[in-house]
Protein backbone atom coordinates (compact mmCIF):
# COMPACT_ATOMS: atom_id res chain seq x y z
CA UNK A 1 0.00 0.00 0.00
CA UNK A 2 1.41 3.10 -1.16
CA UNK A 3 0.19 6.96 0.56
CA UNK A 4 1.19 10.28 -0.18
CA UNK A 5 2.58 11.56 2.76
CA UNK A 6 2.96 15.24 3.51
CA UNK A 7 5.21 16.04 6.65
CA UNK A 8 5.78 19.32 8.07
CA UNK A 9 8.48 20.98 7.68
CA UNK A 10 8.66 22.06 11.34
CA UNK A 11 9.08 17.71 11.98
CA UNK A 12 11.84 17.70 10.00
CA UNK A 13 14.82 18.24 12.60
CA UNK A 14 12.92 16.18 15.14
CA UNK A 15 12.94 13.22 12.66
CA UNK A 16 16.53 13.54 11.26
CA UNK A 17 17.34 13.88 15.38
CA UNK A 18 15.35 10.95 16.35
CA UNK A 19 15.05 8.61 13.23
CA UNK A 20 18.90 6.99 14.67
CA UNK A 21 20.23 4.68 11.65
CA UNK A 22 17.49 4.05 10.27
CA UNK A 23 15.17 5.54 7.08
CA UNK A 24 12.77 8.46 6.95
CA UNK A 25 10.20 5.77 5.64
CA UNK A 26 11.08 3.27 8.39
CA UNK A 27 10.87 5.61 11.23
CA UNK A 28 7.27 6.69 10.23
CA UNK A 29 6.69 3.21 10.15
CA UNK A 30 7.43 2.14 13.23
CA UNK A 31 5.53 5.33 14.61
CA UNK A 32 2.74 4.05 13.13
CA UNK A 33 3.29 0.47 14.73
CA UNK A 34 3.72 1.91 17.99
CA UNK A 35 0.45 4.61 17.61
CA UNK A 36 -1.80 1.01 16.77
CA UNK A 37 -0.63 -0.57 19.36
CA UNK A 38 -1.23 2.07 22.21
CA UNK A 39 -4.92 1.96 20.45
CA UNK A 40 -5.49 -1.26 20.63
CA UNK A 41 -4.14 -1.63 24.53
CA UNK A 42 -5.93 1.15 25.44
CA UNK A 43 -9.49 -0.35 23.59
CA UNK A 44 -8.42 -3.78 25.54
CA UNK A 45 -7.95 -2.19 28.55
CA UNK A 46 -11.24 0.11 28.68
CA UNK A 47 -13.03 -3.25 27.46
CA UNK A 48 -11.31 -5.01 30.60
CA UNK A 49 -12.24 -2.29 32.95
CA UNK A 50 -16.31 -2.74 31.49
CA UNK A 51 -16.34 -6.18 32.72
CA UNK A 52 -14.87 -5.49 36.31
CA UNK A 53 -17.14 -5.51 39.25
CA UNK A 54 -16.61 -4.11 43.04
CA UNK A 55 -16.66 -7.57 44.05
CA UNK A 56 -13.30 -8.54 41.49
CA UNK A 57 -12.18 -5.51 43.31
CA UNK A 58 -12.38 -6.65 47.02
CA UNK A 59 -11.44 -10.26 46.24
CA UNK A 60 -7.65 -8.74 44.46
CA UNK A 61 -7.50 -6.65 47.87
CA UNK A 62 -8.40 -9.14 49.98
CA UNK A 63 -5.25 -11.09 48.90
CA UNK A 64 -3.04 -8.32 49.44
CA UNK A 65 -1.22 -8.08 53.67
CA UNK A 66 -1.81 -5.53 55.52
CA UNK A 67 1.11 -3.51 56.23
CA UNK A 68 1.87 0.08 56.77
CA UNK A 69 2.99 1.78 53.57
CA UNK A 70 6.64 2.77 53.06
CA UNK A 71 7.87 5.93 54.14
CA UNK A 72 8.28 7.22 50.46
CA UNK A 73 4.51 5.78 49.53
CA UNK A 74 2.79 7.55 52.15
CA UNK A 75 0.62 10.50 51.16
Amino acid sequence: MNFALRIPDYYKEDIQKLKGDVSINQFIISAIAEKISTLKTVDYLENRAKRATIEDLNSILDKVEDKKPLTNDRI
